[in-house]
């Protein structure tokens, strides 16, 4: 019987440990996938049993610049050898400060900006709403239909989709209010959407007790939608008519997955603050807010925080990311790598009725299924895609409120000839999935 995770590297029986982890994890914890991770190498994973995977999930959107690469091993070796924790609050370190700056510099906007570090990015969101409500002395928030935030409470009643993340653990915090995202697909204009946050002005909140509107760029759980320009433009309007702070939530959109270092750097409208996390330190847990300078200090002393918030450890490995991701030119390669994965499913949309749109910025693609004989979104065509490229070793993540849209989440180190392997899996698996 295997006891370690040495001895777990070593090979086992994915049926045996799946007993163990069901007996010994509660169902909540849901699992995709039925084998057992032993090592990864920049776009590849290996089982326990030897078994070979292209990781086009990245574990939920963590490695853009892939599992283990060199540069962030060694930083984080170098930091072990130093010290793995002083709780920053207690006793401070050198490179936290040094992050911050550089994130501050990164950040779109030209305005005087702060940084703070958590751990997680629902963390973030939560922070970033604490600060917003120190800040601006108002409590209430606007959040879109879509969009993810988080599975903490707060976290939570931001997030505009019921099932899975809400059933069974309301009541949820007070004083949030959805709006629906703009779609074309699923018949949401702007202007709809606009008319419908005016609604929830006249019907549901003065928007001078507003703190904040957290919206995604880019929307992740939601289906990979785009933030149209207008929309953006439209949002920033508001908020400077109001006194509200604008949140742009970039945790899955930021460091280079869009084909540039955020997704805000695709419009002319700056936010207030900004949350970070996912690809920052390279698949360690790490995560920040930042925004404006006076904003941000808008929390008192001691009113931010956490044990292990801004961890040496993982800041030693974001700022290897950093490096990397300027060295290697990420931003760019996740813009060639974008273009062939849309030119390769636009092509096959002939011969799959039922991928009915290809949307995306740089490499953050999507693919949306609809039943062609009802105009219904196909849940089960997407999963029957997941489930045979999944068989065929390539690993792809489901999205959007419909469960309905295939997202591709690929590092952008991946090798060209491993990215084009996975691009023939891809077109199997859409073909095994049609039934026509």
């Amino acid at each position: 019987m295997l006891n370690s995770s040495d001895e777990l590297t070593k090979g086992g029986d994915n049926a045996a440990w799946q007993a163990r982890k069901d007996a010994a994890t509660p169902r909540g914890v849901g699992v995709m996938c039925g084998f057992y991770a032993a090592r990864a190498r920049n776009a590849e994973l290996w089982d326990i049993e030897g078994r070979r995977f292209i990781d086009f999930g990245s574990g939920i959107a963590v490695l853009n610049t892939g599992h283990c690469h060199p540069r962030v091993m060694q930083a984080v070796e170098r930091q072990l050898k130093s010290f793995t924790h002083t709780a920053y609050q207690v006793v401070p370190y050198t490179s936290y400060v040094e992050l911050a700056e550089r994130l501050n510099r990164a950040a779109p906007g030209r305005h005087s900006k702060k940084t703070a570090f958590f751990t997680t990015g629902a963390e973030a969101v939560e922070n970033a709403i604490k600060i917003a409500r120190a800040a601006t002395g108002r409590s209430g928030v606007i959040a879109f239909s879509g969009g993810f935030h988080g599975r903490t409470m707060m976290g939570m009643a931001l997030t505009g989709k019921v099932s899975p993340y809400k059933l069974s653990f309301g009541p949820l915090p007070g004083e949030v209010f959805h709006v629906p995202f703009p779609s074309a697909l699923h018949g949401v204009s702007v202007d709809a959407s606009l008319a419908a946050l005016q609604q929830v002005f006249l019907c549901d909140i003065d928007p001078k007790r507003v703190a904040a509107i957290i919206f995604e760029p880019v929307q992740g759980e939601g289906g990979f939608n785009p933030a149209p320009a207008p929309f953006v433009a439209a949002l920033r309007r508001v908020c400077d008519e109001h006194g509200i702070l604008l949140v742009a939530d970039e945790i899955q959109t930021g460091f280079a997955r869009t084909g540039r270092m955020f997704a805000m750097h695709h419009f002319e409208e700056e936010a207030d603050l900004m949350t970070v996390a996912k690809s920052l330190a390279g698949g360690l847990p790490l995560s920040g807010v930042v925004g404006r300078a006076e904003v941000m200090d808008g929390a008192a002393p001691g009113g931010l925080g956490g044990t292990y918030a801004g961890n040496p450890l993982s800041i030693a490995a974001a700022h290897a990311v950093l490096d990397v991701i300027e060295e290697e030119e990420l931003a760019a390669r996740a813009m060639v790598l974008g273009n062939l994965l849309r030119s390769k499913l636009q092509g096959l949309m002939p011969r799959v009725p039922s991928m009915v749109d290809v949307r995306g910025l740089g490499s953050m693609v999507a693919a949306e299924f609809f039943n062609p004989a009802t105009g219904t979104p196909d849940a089960a065509f997407a999963l029957r895609v997941q489930r045979s490229a999944l068989r065929r070793g390539l690993i792809l993540l489901i999205c959007g409120v419909h469960s309905n849209v295939i997202r591709f989440l690929y590092p952008l180190t991946i090798e060209h000839e491993v990215f084009e392997e996975a691009l023939g899996i891809l077109e199997s698996a859409l073909s095994d999935a049609d039934p026509h």
